[in-house]
């Protein structure tokens, strides 16, 4: 019952801000149940949780969000190419690795994602972007790193996508956020392939965490529409910067 309210949460942070989820779904994983007295959980089955989650928020959300327009299927297709097999790659790799070094890598892109967030936007942001009219390159390097380290920790990466879509590539908040959805699922499919042949989902834990996520994404896509981008911007940065602090307090506690 734990795990399902926090898929209920984190889904309605997914479909609101346009994100896998995981940003807030894995700080709440790691420190609600040992605050309510239950075995805590490890940062390896966390991750197989989270990026379980994300798998199903981006194919509910990347649908929904493209009946409404807000999808660019050139920049969606070229990433999702390439993030597959980095996400695949960090995700088989990550068993090598320690709990402590995998939080370090969340805490270190949480940190980097909230710089991004909180840079100026331009004005009238939602304006004169033609779709398609992106840097190939550069989204083909980003799609790289960010699912080589999204697949370490689980995470589809989208609370760091969308940052690098708006403060590198210039996107429109909202065209990145629907987008990037499109991209959290390929990301996510293919890290949760890495994970499952790893043993590192424990699949009753994360039915439950699903059971939440549906209904909690659905409503968070009503409220994505009707909130205006400043609001969105804040929200996700003020997100990313709580969860990075926690987790830097942990591992220099």
């Amino acid at each position: 019952m734990v795990v399902l309210g926090i898929g209920l949460v984190g889904g309605a942070v997914s479909g609101f801000l346009g994100i896998g989820g995981g940003i807030v779904t894995a700080p709440l994983l790691l420190y609600v149940p040992a605050a309510l007295g239950l075995p805590p959980l490890s940062m390896h089955v966390v991750s197989g949780l989270t990026i379980t989650q994300a798998l199903f928020a981006g194919l509910l959300g990347a649908w929904l969000h493209g009946r409404q327009g807000t999808v660019d299927r050139k920049l969606a297709g070229v990433m999702s190419v390439v993030i597959f097999g980095a996400s695949l790659a960090g995700a088989a790799a990550s068993p090598l690795f320690t709990h402590k070094f995998l939080l370090g890598v969340f805490a270190a892109l949480a940190l980097t994602a909230a710089v991004l967030i909180f840079r100026p936007g331009r004005p009238n942001e939602e304006e004169g972007y033609r779709l398609g009219s992106f840097p190939v390159s550069g989204a083909v390097g980003i799609a790289a790193g960010v699912g080589v380290l999204g697949g370490l920790v689980g995470q589809g990466g989208s609370f760091l996508l969308i940052p690098a879509l708006t403060g590198l590539l210039r996107v429109p908040l909202r065209v990145a956020m629907g987008s990037n959805l499109v991209i959290v699922f390929f990301a996510s499919l293919a890290g949760f392939f890495g994970k499952a042949a790893t043993g590192q989902i424990p699949f009753a834990l994360a039915m439950a965490l699903l059971a939440g996520v549906a209904p909690g994404s659905l409503l968070g896509i009503r409220w994505n529409h009707r909130a205006p981008v400043r609001a969105l911007r804040l929200t996700l940065g003020g997100l990313i910067l709580v969860a990075c602090a926690r987790m830097v307090w942990d591992l220099t506690g």
